[in-house]
């Protein structure tokens, strides 16, 4: 069936469908990655995204349950250059087509990623559309006009635990909760491998309500970005900073930023993918992060003195990471990723090393706005 994708600029690329029919409007971001499909396309921080996948070849090792990173996928679409018509690897369940069918994913294949990705690198990142219906250059940009004036990011609220949740591993273990933005499986399994108890609350716990629950540490996970959630998980951070050691992944970490007084800058295009490089202002050593990000944390507009920026991005001198010891946090812009096998992530483990620090304990003074949280077993 024949689908096409048109930009807000007019650029305008056809292809073919290969998930189900329809018409779904979303910003387009190019991914460089060259293996994790299926991750992406289950992050929930690609909500509300059209994903452009520029490796040109998609599918060839398949998909299975382990590798979700959430209960589903959460993007709006995908666009891809080739989609294998055959699929290798000793841990696949099922193949791409059917994932993308089976979980309702508009997707268009045979499309020129390569065109499409210059395009986006040199005019930045922008809304587009994609459809199995209608091929009206003229309608489509008109219907992405209509849906600008009235789009709400909203995603937070559905990504969320709606409840809090438990995942017990030891009754002597640290307590970490989570201010679950749209957490993701791999990291979850690496606070277990670590072996923490781990709380999930939903994005709009109050502060009073998580000192009480007096947990060693506190992570504000990863999730859509300009989300009209962050105002309000800003606000419970700010009330939190030095009471609890905290750390910030993605929007967890631009959270921290708000919270701090800091803007936030949207990038021309974003970081994107699982080879950026980042390195401390006195250091000569780099590491090599997996990103996925539009926006910024502005240095420009960070002024406490308490707060430190520890990695900046190489290319473009971006902030990736901030510390504070005064305050108790640590953040990072970039997603703390394991380096391999049941490996935990440095950021994690110098959380970690902040959490066990902190003498967790309930508030001397409870007030009447203090109730106790109930927390559902895994």
């Amino acid at each position: 069936m024949k689908a096409m994708i048109v930009l807000e600029d007019g650029s305008v690329f056809n292809g073919v469908s290969i998930g189900v029919s329809g018409e779904r409007i979303g910003e387009v971001v190019l991914n460089t990655a060259v293996v994790g499909y299926q991750e992406m396309i289950t992050d929930p921080a690609n909500a509300g995204k059209i994903l452009v996948l520029t490796y040109p070849l998609i599918g060839n090792y398949g998909v299975a349950k382990k590798f979700y990173e959430s209960k589903k996928h959460w993007v709006t679409g995908l666009v891809i250059k080739e989609a294998s018509r055959i699929y290798s690897n000793w841990q696949a369940e099922g193949s791409f087509n059917d994932f993308l069918k089976s979980e309702g994913i508009l997707a268009i294949s045979d499309v020129d990623t390569r065109t499409l990705a210059v395009g986006i690198r040199d005019n930045g990142e922008m809304l587009g559309i994609i459809s199995t219906s209608d091929f009206n250059k003229e309608s489509l940009l008109r219907k992405i006009a209509s849906y600008k004036k009235t789009q709400k990011r909203d995603y937070i609220k559905e990504i969320s635990v709606k409840r809090p949740h438990e995942i017990k591993t030891s009754s002597s273990a640290p307590t970490i909760a989570v201010l679950d933005l749209g957490m993701i499986n791999s990291f979850i399994s690496q606070l277990k491998t670590l072996g923490c108890n781990i709380r999930l609350l939903p994005y709009d716990t109050d502060a009073c309500a998580i000192l009480e629950a007096a947990p060693n540490g506190l992570i504000i996970s990863g999730g859509p970005e300009n989300d009209t959630a962050l105002p309000q998980v800003a606000g419970t951070i700010k009330e939190l900073l030095g009471k609890v050691p905290m750390m910030g992944i993605g929007t967890g970490h631009q959270a921290i930023g708000l919270a701090l007084g800091a803007k936030l800058k949207k990038m021309k295009v974003g970081h994107h993918g699982v080879n950026y490089p980042v390195k401390g202002r006195d250091s000569y050593k780099g590491d090599i992060t997996v990103q996925n990000h539009s926006f910024v944390v502005d240095e420009g507009s960070l002024k406490n003195r308490d707060v430190s920026v520890t990695l900046r991005n190489i290319n473009d001198e971006t902030v990736e990471e901030m510390e504070s010891r005064v305050l108790k946090f640590l953040s990072t812009q970039y997603y703390p990723a394991s380096p391999g096998f049941d490996e935990v992530n440095a950021a994690f483990k110098r959380f970690l090393a902040m959490a066990r620090s902190h003498k967790a304990g309930r508030p001397k003074k409870r007030t009447n706005s203090c109730s106790e949280v109930n927390y559902a077993k895994a």
